[in-house]
């Protein structure tokens, strides 16, 4: 397997991560009794950031082992891994934006 497949993939597995990570976190609190919705945003959120992170330095390690592979033909899983990336960190700034209104709001009162 080449450098830049496994890079790829590892993207989108931290990629998807990141993306689920808040779903995953609203679902804790709904079904587990001792978990409140905020507290478990308040974990979901950085985890998903920091996943992010982890899923667009994947992304780039995967693009630029692309570009000094012979096998251009990988562009479209690399593209994809991208794409799931900047997928998951945006789902984390978005979040952490959220939490970040919330805050200010409830300062403000």
């Amino acid at each position: 397997m080449s450098g830049s497949r496994r890079a790829a993939r590892v993207a989108i597995l931290f990629g998807v991560l990141a993306v689920l990570a808040i779903p995953a976190g609203v679902a804790a609190a709904q079904f587990l009794a001792g978990v409140r919705l905020m507290r478990a945003l308040y974990v979901a959120v950085p985890v998903a950031a920091a996943l992010g992170l982890l899923a667009v330095g994947s992304s780039r390690r995967a693009r630029f082992a692309l570009a000094q592979s012979l096998h251009p033909e990988q562009r479209g899983f690399v593209r994809t891994a991208r794409i799931v990336a900047w997928a998951g960190l945006y789902v984390g700034v978005t979040g952490a934006m959220a939490l970040g209104v919330y805050g200010i709001l409830r300062w403000s009162q």
